[in-house]
């Protein structure tokens, strides 16, 4: 047993979680990137992150996965939920079981993983658990509805897990990323542009958001953060004694956030058309 604290890090293949896991692994910590693809996982071996096959919508994986870190490491002392991904097209188009999928995988997933490693750091007596969320759990953008649910679903479940969990000396805090330059955003605006074409209503409206989400992914984007922003909050919070409840970070976080809170519903709603070329 290692008496190092040790991490597990879900999405760790590429952008967010594969730039956490290093920090992690470079400040101290034995990390376990997991992720579904495992061959993804290899670069990340050469900073000492242990990859881990997981696909977080399947049972029998989470409990292998669990059962693994704790027989090999005796402890999870940290937590991040980063797996997710951006499911984009208009509400009469996106048929329910993509929408299924897209709770399953960013909310269901989470929960369950939570609720596997939650046991582990009651008897430890301690522990931090890591939402990572998005500034579109406070607000929402044009046909990213089901996205947008599944994050204020995130957010709900963080700030209830977070009373539930302070009994047992455990910390729950969300991360709210702005703009960040991963491959999410093209991979988004390929989905959308797909779904838009079901029944061509909102094709119009389609070109215009797929166009931004995909800029977010350039890498000369100058508006959009690169994932270690992210990366180093989320090794802050990790070594923090007691960390905040909430760290908005990454391009556009803390402004988009505060005119969602003081604008009226219709001013706010007319400055996301603008920013989105709709």
């Amino acid at each position: 047993m290692t008496h190092k604290r040790i991490a597990l890090v879900t999405g760790a293949s590429s952008g967010i979680g594969a730039d956490a896991a290093v920090r992690l692994a470079d400040a101290g910590f034995v990390v376990y990137g997991a992720a579904r693809r495992q061959d993804r996982l290899e670069p990340l071996a050469r900073h000492g992150v242990r990859p881990l096959a997981l696909d977080v919508t399947d049972e029998e994986s989470l409990t292998a996965a669990v059962a693994h870190v704790v027989a090999e490491s005796g402890r999870i002392d940290v937590l991040v939920n980063n797996a997710g991904y951006g499911s984009y097209g208009a509400i009469e188009d996106v048929d329910l079981e993509e929408a299924r999928r897209q709770f399953d995988v960013n909310v269901f997933g989470l929960a369950r993983l939570t609720q596997l490693v939650l046991p582990h750091m009651r008897a430890q007596r301690s522990g931090t658990i890591i939402n990572v969320s998005s500034m579109g759990g406070r607000f929402v953008t044009p046909l990213g509805a089901w996205y947008h649910a599944s994050k204020y679903a995130v957010e709900a479940l963080s700030d209830a897990l977070r009373i539930e969990a302070r009994p047992f000396g455990i910390h729950v805090a969300v991360v709210e990323p702005g703009s960040i330059r991963t491959e999410w955003g093209a991979i988004a605006a390929e989905q959308l542009l797909a779904t838009s074409a079901e029944t061509g209503a909102y094709t119009r409206l389609a070109d215009g958001v797929a166009r931004t989400l995909a800029a977010s992914s350039a890498p000369a984007n100058r508006t959009a953060s690169g994932p270690g922003v992210v990366g180093r909050t989320i090794v802050r919070i990790a070594q923090s004694r007691r960390p905040r409840t909430r760290y908005r970070v990454g391009f556009g976080a803390i402004p988009a956030t505060w005119l969602k809170a003081i604008l009226p519903d219709r001013a706010f709603d007319r400055l996301i058309r603008l920013a989105f070329g709709v």
